[in-house]
């Protein structure tokens, strides 16, 4: 029987992932949840590539996203990371600060009643 060594991992330089940190799903997953609770949202997504970290939600499953949370560190300087990107593809909010980018959609979730 011979014996091989194991095969020493090799790790690709620069190649990161973005993700979201455990503060900021908090933040997503709590505006999530109240949504989800109105009867307007259904599922969700996340995505970690290596230039942006995608948040998706949708009204069903086999849909488009209704909604699609980035964060793009790259843009930190500049716009802001924090984008909530519409069904058209049309940015709907975007800054540094992630609860004020999400207030776009927690709009919606106030309705009049009578």
């Amino acid at each position: 029987m011979n014996a091989q060594p194991p095969i020493p991992f090799t790790q690709t330089q620069g190649v990161e992932q973005v993700a979201f940190q455990r503060d900021e799903l908090g933040a997503i997953l709590s505006l999530y949840g109240r949504m989800v609770a109105a009867g307007e949202w259904r599922d969700y997504g996340i995505s970690c590539l290596r230039e942006v970290a995608v948040f998706a939600i949708f009204r069903r499953t086999a849909e488009h996203p209704l909604y699609r949370i980035e964060k793009r560190p790259r843009l930190r300087e500049r716009q802001g990371q924090y984008a909530v990107i519409g069904l058209d593809g049309r940015i709907l909010k975007r800054g540094h600060d992630l609860r004020t980018v999400l207030r776009v959609l927690e709009r919606k979730l106030i309705r009049a009643i009578e």
